[in-house]
């Protein structure tokens, strides 16, 4: 059974005439005959008799048409993903993405690339970082970014795109609200609100805490970016966050303050697998971040 059989069956069977479908197709009449006839004789059964001049589809023959148009519909659809798999003008780029780089380098990104790339698609994917990291090992995605980046895993390609500062947000009222740097030392007695265990930038804060001499107190817990703030906001305590998610805006009741020792600070950039070759697509979108971060560095 083969593909033009089926393609020449749908054609005779809908226009109920061979000559008119071998005309549409821009084939010789006695070649659509033949496929027909041999693919009848494969099946075992009579797909078409003929009424006069013209073709009428046997009651079988119905039944075979319909499974036949699904089956040749999928397989064109099948067709085009994989066309579009090839061009890395188009596609889809699945993309991880941690809660810190959500709010501005993500939906900044993406805009710029959609300017030049208006026929690629995105497939989001938010998860912690040891969950992007496993999911781009596994094939789950194909890129991911993160902060900081893994440098060391065998198992994959990671790209430092830029670095920045934690800072350390602090309700309005808290005395040292005014400051325009302080000590992290100086939050010693301070209760903290940060993410829970497992939680990368709980990690980045606990040992910036100890590097300054002390275990920090942490009140309560929030398992996204707007929560911690919103914590902060509520005075519960003070939190320790990437300087890039202020970028829009400081929240209500809380100010930005920047820590000058110990300096602490993050990489934030992009990983794909090492031993697996990904979307021209994706591949494109890669080389893009590269070149963004690159040209934003010069102009700082």
């Amino acid at each position: 059974m083969e593909l033009r059989q089926l393609r020449y069956f749908i054609e005779v069977a809908e226009r109920q005439h061979v000559t008119e479908a071998a005309e549409n197709m821009n084939v010789a009449q006695s070649a659509v005959s033949y496929q027909i006839t041999k693919l009848e004789e494969e099946l075992g059964v009579k797909l078409l008799e003929r009424v006069g001049r013209n073709i009428k589809v046997t009651q079988i023959g119905n039944i075979f048409l319909q499974y036949v148009k699904n089956a040749l519909k999928t397989i064109d659809e099948a067709q085009e993903k994989i066309n579009e798999y090839l061009d890395p003008h188009a596609g889809t780029i699945k993309i991880g993405y941690p809660t810190s780089l959500a709010r501005y380098w993500l939906p900044t990104v993406i805009s710029a690339y959609r300017d030049s790339h208006p026929n690629v698609n995105f497939h989001l994917r938010q998860g912690s970082y040891s969950y992007l990291i496993d999911s781009v090992k596994n094939g789950e995605i194909d890129l991911a970014f993160l902060g900081p980046v893994p440098m060391k895993d065998p198992d994959l390609v990671a790209k430092i795109l830029f670095m920045e500062n934690i800072v350390a947000l602090l309700p309005n009222h808290h005395p040292l609200a005014d400051r325009k740097s302080l000590f992290l030392s100086d939050l010693r007695t301070d209760p903290f609100v940060l993410f829970p265990n497992g939680y990368v930038l709980r990690k980045i804060a606990v040992e910036a805490c100890q590097q300054a001499g002390f275990e920090p107190n942490i009140a309560s817990e929030g398992e996204d970016m707007d929560a911690l703030k919103g914590l902060v906001s509520a005075g519960i305590g003070v939190s320790l966050l990437p300087e890039s998610t202020f970028n829009d805006s400081i929240p209500r009741f809380t100010v930005k303050v920047p820590i000058e020792l110990p300096k602490v600070m993050r990489t934030v950039g992009v990983i794909i697998p090492k031993h697996r070759e990904i979307a021209p697509s994706e591949k494109n979108f890669y080389q893009f971040l590269i070149e963004f971060f690159n040209k934003l560095e010069q102009y700082k």
